[in-house]
Order: C-alpha cells, then sequence, then structure tokens
C-alpha cells in the first residue's frame, strides 16, 4: 500500500523527458514506472502534465525576525507552494542579523514551527564575525552569504583583509551580493546634483551600475581563486560579468553564477510602467544586458536561477524613489516565469530543472533531494502547460498582498505541489493541514 500513486505523468528529469507513474512512501519516492498498479491511500492523476522536482530557490528574504510586517516564514513559503517551491535558503539580514550560531539556531527553530516548505539558512559575514564563521557548522548552515556591497545593519563586509581571511577560512560555500558601495553613492550624488527631484526609478540601472557591479564580482571572483575558495556569485545582471564564467557541468567548477528570474524578464524600459516595484539590488538594467544573461543560462555559464525574493510593504514601495526600499516578492511566480520562457522557445524544460533543482543540490551537497529519484524525498511540481495562470489580487499570496506580475498572464499553471510525499497544493486549494516541512540536511 502505497501513501501516494500519481499516475500518467510526464517527468522531466536528469536531461529527459518521458512518461511514467511514481509511487511514494513515507516520504519518499519507492518506484518509478511506464505503469504501476497498485493500492495507494491516494491517486493523482497526472495524464497531460509534467512532473518536474521542485524547485529549490537559493536565494530568498522572508523577513522574519523582525521585519515580518513585510512577510513571514509561514507566510512566503505557503506562497511558494503554490509556486512549486519545495525548498529554499534564506539570508540573514534579518533583525537581529543572521551572524553568531545562536541566531541562526533560533532561525532553524522558529522554522521547525513555521515553514510549510523545507529549509535551510545562511549564515551571514560581517566585519568582525570572522570567528564565528570558521567554527559554523557546515552540515548546519546551507551557505555563508557575503554582501560586497550595500546592506542593512552591519553586514556589508568592506574591510580587505576579514574578506581574504573569510575567503581563505569558510567552512561552507561563499555567496556574494557584488556590488561596489563608494561607486554607487557617487553616482546617486551625482544624479541628485544634475537632476534633483526629477531622479526617479528609471535612474536605477545607472546609479546602480553595471561597473560597480564588475568591479565586486572581479573582486570576489579573484579572491575565489587566490583561496581556492567555493564561490556562488548571487543575482548576476550584466554583460560583461559573464567575461568572469564558464560555460560546463556545475560538478567542476569552484566558481558558480546564479541569475534572478526578474533579471531575465524585465529590463530597464519596464521601469517607466512599473517604477518602484522593480527596484531591486543589483538593478535591473538594459536590454542587452537582459539577453546576455539568457544567453549564458542557454551556455551554461549561468548555473543556478533563484529568485532572492524581498518583499516590502505597498506603502514602502510608494515612497519617492531615493526612500523606496529594495526587492520584490517572486516565490508563487518563478516558475510560472520560467515556463514562459519555455513556450517562447527561450529555454528548454530540462534546462530549467537543471537550475532550479539538480544543480542546487549539487552545489549544496544536499542530501537526496533535487532530483525524481527512487530512495530521494518526493518534492515535486506538477504543471500544467496547456493552462494559463492570470494573476490577479485575489490570488497573490505574498504577506505584502502585492506583485509586479499583477494582470500578467501566464501560459502554464502549477497544478500540484507535493512536499516530503504529501499533496500539499492542489489546483488553487492548500492541503486541509498543512504540514510542517524539514530542515535540509547535506552531505558534506
Amino acid at each position: 500500500m502505497f501513501d501516494l500513486l500519481i499516475k500518467n505523468g510526464t517527468l522531466v528529469n536528469e536531461g529527459k523527458i518521458f512518461e511514467s507513474d511514481i509511487a511514494i512512501k513515507n516520504g519518499r519516492i519507492e518506484k518509478i514506472a511506464p505503469s504501476i498498479d497498485a493500492e495507494a491511500k491516494q491517486v493523482l492523476d497526472a495524464q497531460g502534465q509534467h512532473i518536474l522536482p521542485g524547485m529549490i530557490d537559493s536565494q530568498v528574504h522572508f523577513r522574519e525576525p523582525g521585519l515580518t510586517h513585510k512577510g513571514n516564514i509561514q507566510s512566503e513559503s505557503r506562497a511558494g507552494l503554490a509556486g512549486g517551491i519545495t525548498s529554499y535558503f534564506e539570508m540573514p539580514n534579518v533583525n537581529p542579523t543572521t551572524t553568531n550560531s545562536e541566531n541562526l539556531q533560533a532561525k532553524f527553530d522558529l522554522a521547525a514551527t513555521k515553514s510549510h516548505a523545507n529549509y535551510s539558512f545562511y549564515l551571514g559575514a560581517s566585519n568582525t564575525n570572522l570567528e564565528e564563521i570558521k567554527r559554523v557548522d557546515p552540515n548546519l548552515a546551507c551557505g555563508l552569504k557575503i554582501f560586497m556591497g550595500a546592506s542593512t545593519g552591519d553586514m556589508l563586509v568592506d574591510d580587505h583583509e576579514v574578506l581574504e581571511e573569510i575567503f581563505q577560512h569558510s567552512p561552507v560555500n561563499i555567496v556574494t551580493h557584488c556590488e561596489d558601495t563608494p561607486m554607487i553613492l557617487a553616482n546617486e550624488k551625482a544624479a541628485i546634483e544634475e537632476f534633483g527631484d526629477s531622479v526617479d526609478a528609471t535612474f536605477h540601472a545607472k546609479i546602480r551600475s553595471a561597473e560597480a557591479c564588475l568591479k565586486s564580482s572581479q573582486l570576489a571572483h579573484d579572491l575565489a581563486t587566490k583561496h581556492g575558495s567555493n564561490l556562488h556569485i548571487l543575482h548576476l545582471t550584466t554583460a560583461e560579468e559573464m567575461k568572469l564564467f564558464t560555460p560546463g557541468d556545475i560538478k567542476g567548477k569552484n566558481i558558480t553564477a546564479e541569475v534572478c528570474v526578474h533579471h531575465l524578464y524585465f529590463n530597464e524600459s519596464s521601469y517607466k510602467t512599473l517604477g518602484n516595484q522593480i527596484k531591486c539590488n543589483p538593478s535591473i538594467k538594459t536590454e542587452a544586458d537582459q539577453m546576455a544573461l539568457i544567453a549564458a543560462v542557454n551556455a551554461n555559464k549561468i548555473d543556478i536561477i533563484a529568485t532572492d525574493h524581498a518583499p516590502h510593504t505597498w506603502d514602502e514601495k510608494q515612497r519617492d524613489y531615493l526612500l523606496a526600499p529594495s526587492g520584490l516578492p517572486l516565490v508563487q511566480h518563478a516558475l510560472l516565469v520560467l515556463m514562459d520562457f519555455y513556450k517562447k522557445g527561450i529555454f528548454s524544460l530540462e534546462q530549467i530543472v537543471q537550475k532550479t533543482s539538480h544543480n542546487i543540490a549539487e552545489r549544496y551537497q544536499i542530501k537526496d533531494r533535487g532530483y525524481i529519484r527512487e530512495g530521494g524525498y518526493a518534492d515535486l511540481a506538477v504543471i500544467n502547460l496547456n493552462a494559463e495562470t492570470l494573476v490577479t489580487q485575489d490570488s497573490i499570496l505574498y504577506h505584502c498582498g502585492w506583485s509586479p506580475f499583477l494582470n500578467t498572464t501566464f501560459p502554464a499553471s502549477v497544478n500540484h505541489t507535493i512536499l516530503n510525499g504529501q499533496l500539499v497544493y492542489s489546483e488553487g486549494n492548500f492541503a486541509q493541514d498543512l504540514p510542517i516541512g524539514s530542515q535540509l540536511e547535506f552531505e558534506r
């Protein structure tokens, strides 16, 4: 007797697309075969639908603790389930910041009672916590986040000697936000002096410029090369930065690259209609940069696609450009954005799965997740490529209550999400007793 039997689905896994049934028991995939005739407590007919490994989002800001007027672990993980995201890594720039082992464990304790998806958390670097970094448990934290560009609180790491020490001694993957703060501040000052009150979101790509990104990314790349560090550069945005990376299988790389869905989907022309809604750091840049990012995904220079989900309240986003916070909510719609790219012939389904599931599992050495394999955990997204999803105000699940995709129609739908073997989301409805996700385990 299986717990769940998925019939007649089309699997997308490990570079192949094929029809198969999936039998699940005790949270794991027990059998994958063309036809499974067996008793099950629950049967899901996936005829005409594609089954993907659930997306593992390697970069989110769920705003808890301390910033829960913007979002929280419960609300944002739930929204992610509706978008086919079954696991996430959450960032340390909360209040208090996750820059010591005590605060890191406190977040795990919160998630153990509140998170509806599987979870792990980054330790954050600062100019003063090198000893905390050295002794972090590599089987607890998913990685070490370094803000090599503007951040909240004391998390900007701009002491070069400290950076050298971190890149030499970090026991876990280093992930970096790369922008050069002095260049950004100079650009902002020059824009205000020349244009005064006319400075709005259309200036964002020039203030948080391509040059500022490249300078910082080059520094991170050079430090990792010098020290043999495991480096993953987050949310890359420029054509010039793509020259830092090599194509190929992620298993052969110590330095890897990430792009976020909004940097693939939007370009600077979108500021005219969306304004502060798409103000984010690093900034959305030119169409030429957007096309270079897409080309880098196809060339396997970009290894991972994530969201950098970062909600703010609608009122906060309505402030004048210089005062409005950076970030936008994305987890509910990220896979739909990528399905749009698929339907337009830009990315294949196999590529999307590789860069949203397989490669994250490989890069971070996640145990038993990221693939559709017998013996692995059953974290799955069931996608209907013959349906449409209209983003309406009523359908938005983020705590902040808004989305830059409002009134957008995507050419696919996330019909079902399976988490640890349980059908937690189905055709617009959540399971009545929505379970708590599991802490991610690593094989390091």
